[in-house]
């Protein structure tokens, strides 16, 4: 495995389930049907035996190395990450909230912003939070007025949307 390869987290160990080593799982992204298309996580050191969704919008995962429920509490709040790679590829238009983050965010006129530090979503779509030099933040929604391109080099933000 690359170590310098970016790594995207699908879930977060929210704490055990039952005595036989289950975990609760807090889903990001696209949940879990993309969580089941994974079997490998955190570089192979845990490994996917099974998930189902426990119908609060989490999951229910046993993984192989863990056999007990004391194994399982001391993996709470760890995230599961996979390589960047293992992601399918992207239609036009789209994009995963993890090659956003951590890119220079600059204005249509040539400003530099800042650097994109967050994508939040409070029910209307994408919202991007950028962070400025001085620490001071601002959000943009991720709509095409706002943010006409973005590739793997800088966000473009329209001076109009500009905190």
């Amino acid at each position: 495995m690359n170590m310098t390869e970016k790594q995207v987290t699908l879930a977060a160990i929210a704490g055990a389930h039952g005595i036989s080593g289950e975990v609760r799982l807090k889903l990001f992204g696209e949940g879990l049907a993309e969580l089941k298309r994974h079997k490998s996580f955190n570089g192979g050191a845990l490994t996917l035996k099974s998930v189902k969704s426990d119908n609060k919008g989490g999951a229910i995962a046993r993984f192989v190395e863990i056999t007990d429920r004391t194994a399982a509490e001391k993996l709470r709040s760890t995230l599961l990450t996979i390589p960047r790679s293992a992601l399918p590829a992207l239609g036009d238009g789209e994009y995963y909230h993890a090659d956003l983050v951590g890119l220079p965010a600059v204005s249509d006129t040539g400003e530099q912003l800042g650097t994109v530090v967050a994508v939040e979503n409070f029910g209307a779509g994408d919202i991007l939070e950028i962070e400025r030099a001085d620490g001071k933040r601002f959000m943009v929604p991720m709509r095409e007025e706002a943010v006409p391109s973005w590739n793997e080099q800088q966000a473009t933000i329209s001076a109009d949307f500009v905190e």
